[in-house]
């Protein structure tokens, strides 16, 4: 995928987004900052605990040698996805981060700043409950240089994800 192509996705993704937030009248800021696509970084230029960041990240989940799936995992921005858990949850033989050029095409954003919202049905939304354990969520506005804070309860009502414990515990 050309930049330019995943630019003009990821502005239509902004706009999707924007509208369906306004739409349903959810209580959120914009917060524009230096393009930043890592979590941590983006978490400190917003000005926020890491914990309070949604990391988002397209799983591939292999359920036979030629059949996949993909799912949108979003867990806290200071914890990693556990893929044992998520191949576990599945039945699958496997599960691994999906290449870039899926990722991006799945999400409709650049990596990095995928939202924590599956605007296409071929990808299924899980978060970690431990994201309910602030009134705030922060994340890239599937751009690199623009993020969103939204209350958790707007994230939840909107997005509807399934919630597994799909994030690594503390070592």
């Amino acid at each position: 995928m050309s930049s330019d192509n995943a630019a003009r996705r990821s502005s239509s993704t902004t706009d999707l987004l924007f509208a369906l937030l306004d739409r349903e009248r959810a209580d959120y800021r914009v917060i524009d900052h230096p393009a930043e696509g890592h979590t941590d970084l983006a978490s400190r230029l917003r000005g926020h605990p890491l914990a309070q960041a949604a990391k988002c990240l397209v799983i591939r989940i292999r359920m036979t040698k030629k059949q996949s799936r993909y799912v949108l995992a979003v867990v806290p921005g200071h914890r990693r996805v556990d893929f044992a858990r998520i191949k576990a949850l599945t039945g699958a033989r496997d599960a691994m981060c999906a290449d870039r050029p899926t990722a991006e095409r799945l999400s409709a954003a650049v990596s990095g700043a995928i939202v924590p919202f599956a605007f296409n049905p071929a990808l299924e939304l899980f978060a970690d409950p431990e994201l309910c354990d602030h009134a705030e969520l922060f994340f890239n506005a599937a751009t690199l240089e623009r993020s969103i804070a939204l209350r958790t309860e707007d994230y939840i009502r909107l997005a509807r994800p399934t919630f597994y414990r799909i994030a690594q515990a503390d070592s």
